[in-house]
C-alpha cells in the first residue's frame, strides 16, 4: 500500500489551500483516515480525522477553519483548509488505517508529508 499525499505550497495569511492524499495498492477496505501535522520543534498532532461512516473530529484550534472528507471509491482523503494562520504552518502528513483482505488485520500507513506554509 502506497499513500500519496499533495496540495500543499506557500499561501497568505487568510488563504486556502486543500490537501489530498490518495491511497493505492493491495486495498479491501480503509476504516479511520486522519491528517496529522508537525511544526519545527513541535511533537506530531492529530489536526482531523473521519470514520469510516463519516463521522468527523478535529483539533481545538481548526474547528470552523478545516473540513476533512474522503472518497471511498478513490481510497482518497481531502484537507480544505481555509482562513490560514502562520500557526498552521506544518508538514501534514495523512494516516490511514488500510485492511488488506476480508477480515484482516488493520494496518495504519503514512503518507510523506506535504509542507504547508503560512506567510505574508
Amino acid at each position: 500500500v502506497q499513500l500519496q499525499a499533495s496540495g500543499g505550497g506557500l499561501v497568505q495569511p487568510g488563504g486556502s489551500l486543500r490537501l489530498t492524499c490518495a491511497a493505492s495498492g493491495s486495498i479491501f477496505s480503509i476504516n479511520d483516515m486522519g491528517w496529522y501535522r508537525q511544526a519545527p520543534g513541535k511533537q506530531r498532532e492529530l489536526v482531523a480525522a473521519i470514520t469510516s461512516g463519516g463521522s468527523t473530529n478535529y483539533e481545538d484550534s481548526v474547528k470552523g477553519r478545516f473540513t476533512i472528507s474522503r472518497d471511498n471509491a478513490k481510497n482518497t482523503v481531502y484537507l480544505q483548509m481555509n482562513s490560514l494562520k502562520p500557526e498552521d504552518t506544518a508538514v501534514y502528513y495523512c494516516n490511514l488505517a488500510v485492511v488488506t483482505e476480508f477480515r484482516g488485520f488493520e494496518y495504519h500507513y503514512w503518507g510523506q508529508g506535504t509542507q504547508v506554509t503560512v506567510s505574508s
